[in-house]
């Protein structure tokens, strides 16, 4: 699971800092993490929790899924777009020198355009998937002792 989030990461980054192509790298990347994490997760937890819990844990893997997706996307990554979309209308009403808009046409026109829209959100994402390597390596340095144990000292 840590090397999966390090790619995870690191294609994050690559779309965080707009180098090129980054759109396809994010997509190739960040599906196959998430492909191997559907497979690897549950295998983890029923070896890691036993299997009398674990139609509770795969139904909680399960939800996990779609309430990161609600915070992310609709909280973090749309303020932060709104954020920009803001700051992007403003500068234009600037440099045209029109009157400000009413709150609806504000509402209406708010698009935001350029790398600054998903960039900070990427870093933000590449960020946790930095931590979640760290927790990763984290329980495999506490479980390695009981492997060792269960399989023979060689992976100690």
């Amino acid at each position: 699971m840590a090397v999966v989030q390090v790619v995870m990461a690191v294609a994050l980054f690559y779309y965080a800092m707009g180098w090129p192509g980054e759109i396809y790298v994010l997509s190739i990347f960040i599906g196959l993490g998430y492909g191997a994490h559907w497979a690897i997760v549950p295998a983890s937890a029923s070896e890691l929790f036993g299997l009398k819990s674990f139609g509770a844990l795969y139904n909680f893997l399960t939800l996990s899924s779609p309430a990161g997706s609600l915070i992310f996307s609709g909280v973090i990554a749309s303020g932060i777009y709104d954020h920009f979309a803001r700051k992007q209308a403003g500068l234009q009403q600037l440099n045209s020198g029109s009157l400000p808009a009413t709150h609806l046409e504000e509402e209406k026109s708010l698009t935001c355009v350029g790398l600054e829209c998903y960039s900070l959100t990427c870093g933000i994402m590449s960020g946790l998937c930095i931590i979640a390597v760290i927790l990763s390596l984290i329980v495999v340095r506490r479980t390695k002792s009981v492997y060792a144990q269960l399989y023979g000292n060689t992976l100690v």
